[in-house]
């Protein structure tokens, strides 16, 4: 009996440790997207729009797969910039997002979400979205110029890209639902029921540290943007 209860003690030890493991690889995938953004500024997204956006939010690795009915699902983190204009802490959400049509094997892309508005942040944090209905969202435009795609740019909530072998293209996820991850946020800051207004509250010293790097990363692109 002692030996199972030791045995039961080390597993509701071990099992918050392992699922933030989940969590913590999907803030460190969406730091080399982040890399990969700063690598390719005249084929990327535009610094402009960066420098100016509200929010990001970073899915890596969404896997787009289907046979004759297809569907696109993701996890990942969402961002807001505070008004110094250095980013907050990370929100973890989902995206979800269906097809219909003759299709055949299995692709995985990074998607970006650039963040054009603050409600659009706001209405994600009060449960989900989806994207065209809720939130007007576009395609976003690529390379250092944007001036010729400024009716898309002010029309736009949120512009949409995705990244594929290096390159950046504009890419449509209308209908697609974006919503926080609550269970992702209860395991990756230890605290179940953690709402997104708490975590952005959290201090910097009390962040997991793949969080830290996340911030550091955005920050020291953003002094660069300028």
């Amino acid at each position: 009996m002692r030996f199972f209860l030791i045995f039961l003690l080390l597993l509701l030890f071990v099992s918050p440790v392992q699922a933030a493991k989940k969590q913590s690889q999907t803030v460190l995938d969406a730091i080399e997207v982040v890399h990969e953004i700063n690598k390719i500024p005249e084929q990327g997204i535009p610094p402009a729009l960066l420098n100016d956006a509200y929010g990001l939010a970073i899915i890596p690795g969404m896997l787009k797969a289907g046979f004759i009915i297809g569907g696109k699902f993701g996890n990942g983190v969402l961002l807001t910039r505070g008004t110094s204009g250095r980013w907050n802490n990370p929100v973890f959400v989902s995206l979800i997002g269906g097809s219909f049509g003759w299709q055949i094997g299995a692709q995985s892309t990074d998607v970006i979400l650039v963040f054009m508005t603050e409600k659009s942040i706001n209405d994600v944090f009060e449960g989900k979205i989806t994207l065209g209905v809720d939130a007007a969202i576009a395609a976003g435009p690529v390379g250092r110029r944007v001036e010729g795609s400024t009716d898309i740019t002010l029309k736009a909530e949120i512009l949409s890209y995705s990244r594929s072998r290096g390159l950046f293209a504009g890419v449509s996820l209308e209908g697609a639902s974006l919503a926080v991850d609550d269970d992702a946020d209860g395991a990756f800051y230890g605290r179940e029921g953690i709402r997104p207004d708490e975590i952005l509250k959290l201090g910097y010293g009390r962040l997991p540290i793949p969080a830290r790097s996340l911030l550091d990363t955005l920050n020291r692109s953003a002094a660069k943007g300028k």
